[in-house]
């Protein structure tokens, strides 16, 4: 079945970098759109960033804009999110999810999205 498993979260110091991975299995990733999306407690969940699968392009929130990268690995079932230049505000639970089509939009729209991880836990702070 169609899974996707995020690693890579943790404790950081602000300034600090972090790559979180997402895992996927039983879909073949080269047709799917891929997005990262965080939730704080308290407050919604956003979205972070996305790439499409039919050109590579790329999106981010503007609050990460310059500070974080996506790629993804397709030969390897992966997409990436570096993280650097951490701040105290990018701590969150981060979320993998599959878009419903290749390719992608900002701002990204949920329901678009049809499976998600379960999320892995990114806390920023001294």
């Amino acid at each position: 079945q169609v899974q996707l498993v995020e690693s890579g979260g943790g404790l950081v110091q602000p300034g600090g970098s972090l790559r979180l991975s997402c895992t996927t299995s039983g879909f073949t990733l080269d047709y799917y759109a891929i997005g990262w999306f965080r939730q704080a407690p308290g407050k919604e969940r956003e979205g972070v960033s996305c790439i499409s699968s039919s050109d590579g392009s790329t999106y981010y929130a503007d609050s990460v804009q310059g500070r974080f990268t996506i790629s993804r690995d397709n030969a390897e079932n992966t997409v990436y999110l570096q993280m650097n230049s951490l701040k105290p505000e990018d701590t969150a639970v981060y979320y993998c999810a599959r878009h419903t089509t290749q390719y992608i939009s900002w701002p990204p729209t949920i329901w678009e999205y049809d499976y998600w991880g379960q999320g892995t836990q990114v806390t920023v702070s001294s």
